[in-house]
């Protein structure tokens, strides 16, 4: 029997291919465009969240220089495989001696998540950058700006990509879903809207994910899929810690790490994004401000190591005590 075909992933299969086919940052796409079309550019840093189309906006930029030999002329690294100051010395070294093919007259090197990358290995970086800079333009790409040296981002055009709106999310998924010829329930689109948080290609896998074994994507199938916890759990979640039964708020907690699999920085960044719609009436502004410096304790906490169960416990408690005056 003739094997099936292997499927897309589809967070490749609708990258755009060119920068006018980017959608969004529409305070950086036109100056990237710009830069194409004069064939000139310097030394460029993208800082964003995940999922805001840094990469995408890199290999697009690459295409529209170099056309059909835009492969021979960009050269992409993970800095978060390779942070150490070996690579720096050989492999990024080795690439910008090398000239350009083409009519350019410099090559690009992509470094993504250049924030990894050590303090050694980012001076070094920066000596390359000083010394190769005729005939190669260096993009880094980071989550956080401010792990990178002064002397870099000073030799940098620092663009600053932000998350994508919720109407940018959706239009994107309702294209996709079209193209792949499955039905999207609205109520389905909208939990993935939420779920990906502005995350584009989180976004993209979710609904790959949730249409694999199904020509329409409902609730029930975005529920199963999703590994992140669900706009409805988390406010019911909080409601009942809000009102006081503690026990129940825990036991739905429970469930979104056994039954979900969510993880525990998830859970507390839908909390997050959930305190401030809580009615004064039901917490008082005062002791909201409390809980937002408590979350960004406990997020600490989750990035050193503590147990993901036992500090969002501690943040449940935290709501169940949380009364506004006279109550």
């Amino acid at each position: 029997m003739p094997a099936e075909p292997v499927q897309e992933v589809w967070v490749e299969k609708y990258r755009p291919r060119s920068l006018r086919e980017m959608a969004g940052q529409e305070g950086v796409v036109p100056l990237l465009r710009a830069y194409a079309e004069k064939r000139s550019l310097p030394h460029l840093l993208f800082a964003g969240p995940p999922g805001t189309g840094k990469t995408t906006a890199a290999l697009a930029l690459a295409r529209d220089l170099y056309g059909a030999e835009w492969r021979q002329n960009f050269l992409e690294l993970n800095a978060s495989d390779e942070r150490g100051i070996d690579t720096v010395r050989t492999t990024i070294k080795g690439y910008v001696r090398t000239a350009p093919i083409g009519g350019v007259g410099f090559k690009l090197l992509f470094l993504d998540e250049a924030d990894n990358l050590t303090s050694e290995a980012q001076a070094s970086l920066r000596r390359l950058m000083e010394r190769y800079s005729s005939g190669c333009r260096f993009i880094l790409s980071c989550n956080y700006s401010s792990r990178i040296i002064d002397p870099i981002q000073s030799r940098c055009a620092v663009f600053r990509f932000r998350g994508y709106t919720a109407e940018q999310v959706r239009h994107a998924l309702e294209k996709i879903a079209h193209a792949e010829h499955k039905a999207l329930r609205p109520e389905a689109l909208e939990a993935i809207v939420t779920a990906a948080d502005g995350d584009l290609r989180r976004a993209t896998n979710i609904l790959q994910l949730a249409a694999t074994y199904a020509d329409e994507v409902t609730l029930d199938t975005v529920r199963e899929c999703a590994t992140v916890p669900l706009r409805d759990e988390v406010e019911g979640m909080l409601g009942a810690a809000l009102s006081g039964d503690f026990f129940k708020a825990r036991q739905q907690l429970v469930r979104l790490f056994a039954e979900r699999g969510a993880s525990g920085e998830d859970i507390l960044k839908a909390i997050h994004s959930y305190l401030g719609e809580i009615p004064d009436s039901v917490v008082a502004p005062r002791e909201k401000l409390r809980l937002v410096d408590y979350l960004g304790e406990v997020d600490y906490r989750l990035a050193e190591g503590a147990s993901e169960r036992i500090q969002l416990e501690t943040v449940l408690a935290r709501l169940a005590l949380a009364r506004p005056a006279g109550r």
